[in-house]
């Protein structure tokens, strides 16, 4: 779609991580440094945190693009609440060790097995465990235990953890002491100022191919900052929708009336709303303020309220009667623009 309408070789804004579109900012620079030293060291636990969306896989992946095939194998594992058994089986099906039906003392000789393996080949095996703050003590003990095989005198795996910022709170805990000493780097990603918020979109345009269609206004990039606030990820969710309206409105400018109605789409979805900074209203924000609070019985609401409360509520039914104007109206002209394609003739390119 968008993507053909301004001559772009791929969608700039995915969600999904891809360390093509890695931008250097200057919390990402510091980060990599911590983590090349951290590397260089060849053992123990590295750890990153940041906000979900900061950057953190998108990051480790960009340092693992950089590194020779032939001397690392990396591995990645994505936890939810994983126990420590099912720690041990995740990290050998990254590997490509088959664990089915095995009991732990076979898989961890399975695990050490392919370790001293690698290091007969001459390559260093890396295991990244991503969402790491959902991991209990005992996992992160359980990882800390692989970190214990040698050969010949050397560590035979090196991890990344990666979490959000909780997991500080996490590796803190009196348990992981033994945890702790054996972290050799650590850093938190923050988010992007607005030179580097506008640095980022660019970037990640110029990537794709991008020509200069669609321009955006200096106004434009300061409301995909206020709304977003420098964190990558809600950069993109933004971004991404500004290329799709553009499309559908036959837009070649991105100014700051683009940017505004397509937060005003973003916010009557309901989401989206974390990390603004310019005051738009977020239904998010639940009830107004004195407003009374739920019950769980179903009693006869009351009807007695002061002016302001009745003054805030009015303007809550009014924005939300504008959120469904405005959507029920983007909607419309997507169907329009749809139908004129079918009846053309014209096929629609995906993006």
């Amino acid at each position: 779609m968008y993507t053909g309408f301004y001559k772009l070789k791929g969608r700039p804004f995915q969600l999904s991580p891809d360390h093509r579109f890695y931008y250097d900012s200057s919390s990402h620079k510091k980060a990599m440094a911590y983590l090349v030293y951290g590397l260089n060291q060849g053992e123990g636990f590295i750890v990153i945190t940041g906000d979900i969306g900061a950057g953190k896989t998108t990051l480790v992946g960009h340092l693992f693009s950089q590194l020779d095939s032939e001397k690392h194998l990396a591995a990645n594992v994505v936890t939810t609440q994983l126990e420590a058994d099912d720690v041990l089986r995740m990290v050998a099906a990254a590997f490509g060790i088959a664990q089915e039906g095995k009991d732990k003392a076979t898989l961890l000789k399975k695990i050490e097995a392919f370790l001293v393996d690698c290091r007969n080949q001459g390559k260093r095996a890396l295991l990244v465990v991503d969402e790491a703050q959902n991991l209990p003590a005992r996992s992160l003990e359980e990882l800390r235990m692989l970190s214990n095989f040698q050969f010949e005198e050397k560590p035979l795996l090196q991890c990344f953890l990666l979490g959000q910022p909780q997991f500080r709170h996490v590796i803190a805990s009196p348990d992981l002491e033994q945890l702790r000493q054996r972290v050799i780097a650590t850093y938190h990603l923050e988010p992007l100022d607005a030179r580097e918020t506008r640095a980022y979109i660019e970037h990640r345009l110029n990537t794709v191919g991008w020509q200069g269609d669609p321009s955006f206004t200096d106004e434009a990039f300061s409301l995909v900052y206020d709304y977003s606030g420098g964190v990558p990820r809600r950069v993109n969710t933004l971004c991404s929708r500004l290329l799709l309206f553009g499309f559908l409105e036959e837009k070649h400018v991105i100014d700051a009336s683009v940017v505004t109605e397509v937060i005003n789409d973003l916010l009557s979805e309901g989401g989206q709303g974390l990390g603004r900074r310019s005051g738009l209203p977020d239904l998010a924000e639940g009830p107004p303020t004195g407003a009374p609070p739920p019950s769980s019985s179903p009693a006869v609401p009351t009807v007695a309220a002061d002016s302001a409360g009745l003054e805030e509520i009015s303007r809550r039914v009014a924005v939300l009667e504008e959120y469904v104007r405005v959507h029920d109206r983007t909607i419309a002209r997507a169907l329009d623009i749809a139908a004129r394609w079918l009846d053309g003739g014209e096929g629609a390119e995906a993006g």
